[in-house]
């Protein structure tokens, strides 16, 4: 296991991917929607890890409510795995509340996904990914 990427709240993607590109930076590995998250993501390479800019498309969608209640900011801690499925049982008998019931496939099948509660976790939302068919 090690660090995916951490994901940070913002309201908006294009002004936040300004900053870490113009003043930071960084290079823009990719934007994109995902509309199983209802998300708009900006991708950045940071070493081995991601900083990855998320902003919500809906106002229902977890990132905008989380904003809205918390303001921008780190949204949470991406662990990348071998095999969510397998993650996602094993902290299930362990105890661990999961967002999901099962992982979902998100990213135009690019990554596997799901989420450890933070009532598991002492406050902080882990995710759980798997990159399928690349790095």
């Amino acid at each position: 296991m090690r660090i995916d990427h951490i994901g940070i709240a913002v309201k908006n993607l294009d002004e936040a991917v300004k900053f870490y590109k113009d003043v930071l930076g960084l290079e823009l590995e990719d934007i994109e929607e995902v509309p199983e998250e209802n998300v708009r993501v900006a991708m950045f390479r940071v070493g081995e890890t991601y900083i990855e800019l998320l902003q919500g498309t809906t106002q229902d969608s977890a990132i905008s409510k989380f904003i809205e209640k918390r303001g921008e900011g780190i949204h949470h801690i991406a662990i990348r795995v071998d095999d969510v499925d397998r993650s996602t049982e094993i902290l299930k008998s362990r105890g661990a509340v999961l967002v999901y019931d099962k992982a979902r496939l998100v990213s135009k099948g690019s990554r596997k996904i799901n989420f450890v509660h933070p009532k598991s976790t002492g406050g902080v939302l882990l995710e759980l990914v798997e990159r399928v068919g690349r790095e």
